[in-house]
């Protein structure tokens, strides 16, 4: 295994659980980054890249606060759910008011959420991220049961409840049961190639940049991160929405990037299974959460399974077509319990391939890009590097299909990746060497859980 900065592959060494030096080690760090990160009411990503609350994030962060900080980790999740729209939306940042105007892009005044209906009094950006929440409340509940717990799901329960049928109601553009997401934002993966030819049809000028100030590339090296001209279609895209006072009717006739995406849509079958297991605690009614369980994971199979390749791809709802690019969020579906076995196998068939290079001993950490394309970017943000939050729910999906051996490889290069470099944002795919923000929080918090649930 090699420190950072290295040049040979990262290879898993022996389980958490039979060397407890590294184990108390890198519960140590992870605690000690979490701790820092926390803000009154929740977990910044990070200090320097990012100051608010992110969505996601704090659904990831607060899985690993379960193991440590149970009461902290309810506090993440309320919060957020605190900045919810009438919706049901739950927006992808909820920004500090605390910090100074401009501070951060696109920052507070960049998205004007005061002036869209039904948008909270707290300032919030107007979309989304994967909506992996309800699973992550069953997850805190499930590790830390307590009377205090019982209550927290209670609260969430119906707001949990919203924010599914907001994304599988109003986000249902396509008409085949799936959500839509209206910028690249949403899926959590920014600068995919998933999203190249999507985006490709967005019109951009990269002047339109001059009238804003990148902070992600003052803290981060600007060859690591989405570019200028990615930047400039992600302006007009938040543009459009935010003219609309985002509203997702007519999002057909008005928002030029339109995609089902595998990650979110597959979130969005687990969440309605955690929602059943909520349901039975809090004294609803579970049924109609399996239910739409099963409806999900067959619209999904059916709309974004490409028999030809054998692996799930995002769907271009304008261009009604499956997107070309085989990256990693083709093997998110593999977390949906009831997947057919044939899907299952082709799930396992890309992961193993030399594309992502899954092995119960891997050689090299997870990409969430196809690394034997000819646009991989081991340095580019979501074009190549390796994230633990992918690494993490596909270690999930491994688990529920019971294939210990591959989630034991995987969940040990996770750790590797860690003990190595650190709680960074990502890692180079081949050498393992830091890469983003040095001290992120999901990163800490999915080691902590890993280091658990081994």
């Amino acid at each position: 295994m090699t420190a950072p900065g290295g040049a040979a592959p990262v290879r898993a060494g022996g389980s958490g659980r039979a060397d407890p030096e590294r184990a108390a080690r890198l519960r140590r760090l992870a605690l000690t980054t979490l701790d820092a990160n926390w803000e009154h009411d929740h977990t910044v990503p990070s200090r320097t890249l990012y100051p608010h609350q992110w969505s996601w994030d704090s659904a990831f962060i607060a899985v690993g606060l379960a193991h440590a900080r149970p009461d902290r980790a309810w506090r993440e999740l309320r919060s957020l759910f605190a900045a919810q729209w009438a919706d049901g939306r739950v927006p992808h940042i909820v920004f500090n008011p605390a910090l100074r105007a401009g501070a951060y892009f696109p920052g507070p005044e960049f998205w004007d959420s005061a002036r869209a209906g039904g948008a909270p009094a707290a300032a919030t950006s107007g979309i989304v991220q994967p909506p992996v929440h309800a699973p992550a409340a069953w997850l805190v509940h499930r590790r830390a049961p307590s009377e205090a717990s019982v209550a927290a799901l209670r609260w969430l329960y119906p707001r949990l409840v919203a924010q599914q049928r907001y994304l599988t109601g109003r986000r249902d553009v396509g008409g085949g049961g799936l959500a839509a997401i209206v910028h690249p934002w949403e899926s959590g993966l920014d600068n995919s190639p998933a999203w190249d030819a999507p985006m490709a049809a967005v019109p951009a000028d990269e002047a339109v940049m001059r009238a804003y100030r990148r902070h992600d590339t003052a803290h981060a090296d600007a060859a690591h991160r989405p570019t200028d001209l990615d930047y400039a279609r992600y302006v007009a895209l938040v543009d459009t929405y935010r003219a609309g006072r985002y509203r997702d009717e007519g999002l057909l006739g008005r928002q030029p990037f339109l995609v089902e995406c595998p990650l979110v849509n597959a979130a969005l079958g687990v969440s309605e299974r955690a929602l059943a297991r909520i349901a039975a605690v809090v004294g609803a009614d579970p049924g109609p959460h399996r239910d739409r369980a099963v409806r999900l994971t067959e619209a999904l199979v059916d709309r974004l399974f490409d028999p030809v390749t054998g692996t799930f791809r995002p769907r271009d709802v304008r261009a009604d077509r499956l997107v070309p690019a085989r990256t990693v969020l083709g093997l998110m579906p593999l977390v949906l319990p009831d997947l057919p076995a044939h899907h299952v196998r082709a799930v396992l068939a890309e992961a193993c391939s030399p594309r992502f290079g899954l092995a119960a001993r891997m050689d090299r950490p997870l990409p969430t890009h196809d690394r034997t394309a000819p646009d991989f970017e081991p340095l580019r943000y979501w074009r190549g590097p390796s994230w633990l939050s992918t690494s993490w729910i596909l270690w999930q999906g491994l688990r529920t299909h019971g294939r210990a051996d591959l989630a034991a490889g995987l969940r040990e290069s996770m750790l590797d990746l860690v003990d190595a470099a650190g709680c960074h944002e990502y890692f180079h795919p081949d050498t393992g060497t830091g890469l983003g923000s040095p001290a992120f929080s999901w990163t800490a918090a999915l080691v902590l859980d890993a280091l658990d649930e081994g």
